[in-house]
């Protein structure tokens, strides 16, 4: 068999389909109950005789046989082999001597401990109890090519098998034995580097478990840590490394370029796990928090001139890691420890002997001429400047400048964390880092140093004016103009990068110093106006381009507008000489474009009824139709032009309308000749937003004119964006001039009443999704108010039947809220024919009333709009009014049944909670299954509960989270006060992404814990100002509810209704009303 298989395994790395698809297939015929197809496989991976090519194949398709056949554990578990323990014994040894059998083949050893770790993780320990003892019993003497192999596996243990139950048998044992290889100087340093990377693995497990350990896990970390493993990783952190080796290496050049690489992968992975205690244990680090910031700022400053001489002159490869995945490129540490300085600026000892010094060296405020102020802008200036690699990629694409200058989707660099370096100290101690910027930047401009130093000056005050920007401060007045000799300079200069940055500095400037700057910074502005169309770096023009979005908000109208039409010139020459074709690919670019459109069309949109302002807003919004961002700008934009030109009056709508209308008409045309879905969806969507914000009655021949295209696509879409936005604007218009659309005729000669009844048919079949139909609500209530009953004749029973069949099957909650909306605006005007309506109709085999209320009911209290909400609350005030005893017998879903147990819900337990029996309620009601019970109760009572809650919700403080609770929840998630617990650091492999703002995401998850959904438009925002609750005091509502209640108060049986209430209802309505 196993000369079989390594033909096969050969032949599935053909280039030909036909013959990788024929082995392919005969390895799977091979494998089914055949015991002897993974002992060959493991036999094949162990020869030295057999290419290496052909050895990880057969590793890697033994993993997927593991995967298949080992353990019902595995979710890929079909188990069409059985493995009797005598095989699953073989492989195991097998693979592990694989493993760590010192061959120095490491691609073998990774792929070898991934099958071990992945049988470990079903096998250990009950069937494989000896694996961790036999790793730990021969990591301390095995060879090196030995210990690499078992350190591999050890780390996939750790990462994938470790629980409660099998970690603090082994924990001592454990730390002690990776201490042991990672302290011992006469291993090779790439092995001491692996055994710290699993021991910060180690922490994964650690902190999993101080959720129910919290005492038994702080005290073992507290013996292992500081009794050997702070000091040594303080060791580590204080030993220099040595000059880089030249670039060329050979001989022994190459022996001391691998000890370097070894050396720098292990201080790397020291700053790892200082970074990982400083999470999880804060408090035990924070005794050594001053050492450690004064040896990560002397290590820093140690490697300023290997790192200028590598990256800034030269153009080393970075971002390097080896097969290990450990990283070992000199750009990895500097990143790592310029976080963990700033991590260390966050903990108080290290404030109190900074603010000492401070004050000691200037003024009482602390703002100091000469200080360790001034030297933290020294350093972080220094590892601020453009590599050779960033300027040769930002000259060749200025797309990726972009990209890096908006933060949107940069890597995060030495050049970005050293912005963030000085943005978190602006933000402790304001005054003082701007007068240490300023001092350190008049000393480098009066010196020869290179452009690139002073452009990183610059680059590091354009990232703390977007931060005073973002969090609402202002620069003072001196130090603005301090600052403003330095543009001027900048600007002026032949460099091309440090001109650019002298025009982003002159409008971030003119964005954070008030009315300070302002006569300056209109001359700055014209002269990014100029530069625009003047220069001849594309690099400078667009930062021209981008400064504009700065000057734009900041300064007075009387400036801005006079100059609106020039920038509108502006951005259409320069889009005049790019090619359209590679704009496509150019998407920051066209969003540096399209938001500097945008603020230069809202000084006055009245410019779109006769300039190219609209023209150039929507090529640039075609040629980035696929991206989500450019299409939101031009939706919103777009939006913003036709609510304020309709608010001057009918005469400015039509005019908007001839204007535009042909255009869109144009791309629905052309979206249908060359199938760009992208671009069709854009021209619904921007129709949809002129139709919601039009004047009663539309411009004679707008139906005429739109109504045959939205007919088509909505007849034969299946586009949900596309069928969503169409949707929309039939439905606005019907609202806005429904006599014009039911006058209306197509082609066949349909009126456009049974026009918009096809379509409504077609949308509620269960073929059209949830997501693309979701509109379909609004326009069926739209028809049956507009057209009424007369009109609909017997349409209209057969529409409510449709909607309240599709609402059977209905999932997506936008399109739940749409079809209920229905109902509930029928039953404004007539809710008792509502009920009357329901119970006479049969919904598959359910009574139509049963079907709708239980999903009325289970799904109000989502609804989303005050427009929604209020119209829902009247109606279920109106039902309730009936006293129905039809409805008294629906019976709907309660309230949500807690588990008694106030452990965190992870996703094992939630697991572990699903195959376990169902919980009984102490009232003996009906539940649902687990995950999510509930208690069974009356439709009236129902109706009730969701009042009250929608009472709370309509004074503003139902879904805003109470700031005692914030703050009790913030506390949980740090370990004391001996050290801000803020993690904002998120690791994603190759970099960091700055995450900051903790609790605004504390309370994006607090709704996603309470409604179960999460705030898109919230989530899209997060990063920038702070946003307004989603849901607002509603007086209206809130008004009507407390009448409501204090009406039914009064009435025969209320009593009782109140006494079945929760505690917290109760208090709700004693509250409230």
């Amino acid at each position: 068999m196993e000369d079989e298989l390594v033909h096969l395994l050969g032949q599935t790395q053909s280039s030909s389909d036909n013959t990788r698809r024929q082995a392919e297939l005969r390895l799977q015929q091979l494998q089914q109950n055949n015991e002897a197809y993974p002992l060959a496989l493991a036999s094949i991976a162990a020869h030295d005789n057999i290419p290496l090519d052909i050895r990880q194949a057969a590793l890697l398709n033994l993993k997927t046989f593991v995967s298949a056949n080992w353990s019902s554990q595995f979710e890929e578990f079909r188990g069409l082999t059985v493995l009797s323990d005598d095989t699953k014994n073989r492989l195991r040894q097998t693979l592990l001597q694989l493993a760590t059998n010192g061959k120095e083949e490491r691609k073998i050893q990774s792929a070898a401990s991934l099958v071990v770790s992945k049988i470990a993780s079903a096998d250990y320990p009950s069937e494989w109890p000896d694996l961790l003892p036999h790793l730990l019993q021969f990591i301390p003497t095995g060879s090196d090519g030995q210990l690499h192999g078992a350190l591999k596996v050890l780390g996939d243990l750790v990462d994938e098998c470790l629980t409660e139950v099998n970690f603090f048998p082994i924990a001592r044992d454990l730390v002690k034995i990776l201490y042991d290889v990672a302290a011992n100087e006469g291993r090779k340093q790439t092995l001491r580097a692996l055994a710290i990377s699993v021991f910060v693995s180690t922490f994964d497990t650690l902190e999993m478990l101080m959720e129910d350990h919290k005492g038994a896990v702080k005290s073992f970390a507290d013996e292992a840590l500081n009794s050997t493993w702070t000091p040594f990783l303080m060791s580590v952190l204080k030993s220099r490394l040595p000059s880089p080796p030249p670039e060329r290496q050979d001989g022994k050049v190459a022996e001391q370029a691998e000890s370097y690489r070894g050396l720098v992968a292990l201080k790397l992975q020291v700053m790892k796990v200082l970074m990982r205690i400083r999470s999880v244990f804060p408090s035990m680090l924070a005794p050594q928090s001053p050492a450690l910031f004064s040896a990560t700022w002397d290590e820093l400053s140690s490697l300023q001139p290997a790192y200028h001489e590598m990256y800034i002159g030269d153009e080393r490869q970075g971002r390097l890691e080896d097969a290990d995945g450990l990283p070992y490129t000199l750009d990895f540490l500097v990143l790592e420890e310029l976080d963990f300085m700033q991590a260390c600026l966050r903990a108080p000892p290290v404030r109190k002997e900074l603010q000492r010094q401070l004050q000691a060296h200037g003024s009482p405020n602390g703002a100091a001429s000469s200080s360790w102020m001034t030297e933290v802008m020294r350093l972080a200036i220094s590892y601020a400047q453009i590599t050779t690699e960033e300027e040769g990629l930002w000259d060749i694409d200025v797309n990726i400048f972009l990209s890096e200058e908006t933060s949107v989707t940069a890597n995060y660099t030495p050049r970005t964390a050293c912005g963030d370096l000085v943005i978190k100290l602006g933000e402790w101690l304001s005054d003082a880092t701007v007068d240490g910027l300023l001092s350190y930047t008049r000393t480098l401009y009066s010196t020869e140093q290179s452009w690139k130093a002073k452009e990183a000056a610059l680059y590091v005050l354009n990232q703390l004016l977007s931060d005073f920007q973002d969090t609402g401060r202002s620069l003072k007045p001196e130090a603005a103009h301090g600052f403003v000799d330095f543009i001027r300079y900048a600007i002026q200069q032949p460099d091309s990068f440090l001109r650019a940055r002298g025009y982003l500095v002159a409008g971030s400037l003119a964005r954070s110093s008030g009315e300070a700057l302002n006569q300056l910074s209109a001359s700055f502005m014209e002269m990014s106006l100029r530069a625009i169309s003047e220069e001849e770096s594309e690099v400078v023009k667009v930062s021209c381009i981008r400064a504009l979005q700065h000057y734009l908000p900041a300064l007075p109208t009387a400036i801005t507008l006079p100059m609106q039409a020039s920038i509108i010139n502006s951005l259409s020459s320069y889009l005049q000489t790019q090619d359209l074709s590679d704009l496509t690919e150019s998407e920051d670019l066209l969003v540096t474009l399209e938001e500097t459109l945008r603020d230069a069309i809202l000084l006055d949109t009245r410019t779109c009824l006769d300039g190219n302002a609209l023209n150039l807003l929507f090529t640039i919004a075609s040629q980035g139709a696929t991206n989500f961002q450019l299409t939101m700008l031009a939706s919103e934009t777009f939006e913003e032009i036709s609510s304020t030109i309709a608010a001057l009056g009918t005469d400015a709508y039509t005019q908007l309308c001839e204007k535009v209308l042909p255009s869109l008409m144009g791309a629905f045309d052309v979206g249908s000749l060359t199938k760009e879905n992208a671009l069709t969806n854009l021209a619904a969507e921007l129709l949809s937003k002129l139709a919601e914000h039009g004047r009663e009655p539309l411009p004679n021949g707008f139906v005429g004119a739109v109504m045959p295209k939205l007919n088509r696509l909505l007849l034969n879409s299946t586009d949900e964006d596309l069928l969503r936005s169409a949707t929309s604007a039939v439905k606005f218009i019907l609202v806005h001039d429904y006599k014009q659309l039911f006058e209306w005729r197509d082609e066949t000669g349909k009126a456009g009443l049974e026009v918009v009844l096809f379509i409504i048919d077609r949308l509620l079949s269960p073929a059209v999704d949830d997501s693309a139909a979701s509109e379909v609500g609004g326009l069926a209530a739209e028809v049956v108010e507009k057209a009424g009953a007369e009109r609909l004749g017997p349409y209209l029973m057969q529409l409510l039947k449709a909607v309240a069949m599709r609402l059977v099957s209905a999932t997506q909650a936008q399109f739940i809220q749409s079809l209920i909306l229905v109902f509930a605006r029928l039953s404004l005007v007539s809710a008792h024919e509502v009920v009357d309506f329901l119970a006479q109709v049969q919904v598959g085999n359910e009574n139509g009333l049963q079907v709708v209320m239980s999903k009325w009911l289970e799904n109000s209290v989502m609804f989303a709009g005050y427009d929604e909400i209020r119209q829902n609350v009247i109606a279920l005030s109106k039902l309730y009014n009936l006293q129905d005893p039809r409805l008294a017998q629906i019976m709907v879903k309660g309230d949500l049944i807690i588990p008694q147990s106030d452990r965190i819900m992870t996703r094992s337990r939630a697991r572990q909670s699903k195959s376990s029996p169902p919980l009984v309620h102490q009232h003996g009601l009906k539940q649902h299954q687990d995950p999510d019970q509930f208690t069974i109760v009356p439709a009236p009572l129902k109706i009730i509960k969701v009042l009250v809650e929608e009472l709370l919700s309509a004074s503003g403080s139902a879904r805003a989270i109470d700031s005692a609770a914030a703050a009790e929840l913030d506390e949980e998630g740090s370990d004391d006060g001996d050290w801000e617990d803020d993690p904002d650091m998120l690791d994603l492999g190759l970099g960091v992404t700055k995450q900051g703002e903790r609790k605004r995401l504390l309370s994006l998850l607090v709704n996603y814990l309470s409604f179960g959904s999460w705030d898109l438009a919230e989530l899209m925002t997060y990063g920038d100002a702070p946003q307004t609750p989603a849901r607002q005091r509603d007086d209206e509502t809130q008004a009507y509810l407390i009448q409501f209640f204090r009406e039914i108060a009064e009435k025969p049986g209320f009593a009782d209704v109140f006494n079945v209430l929760s505690p917290q209802e109760q208090e709700k309505l004693r509250t409230m009303s």
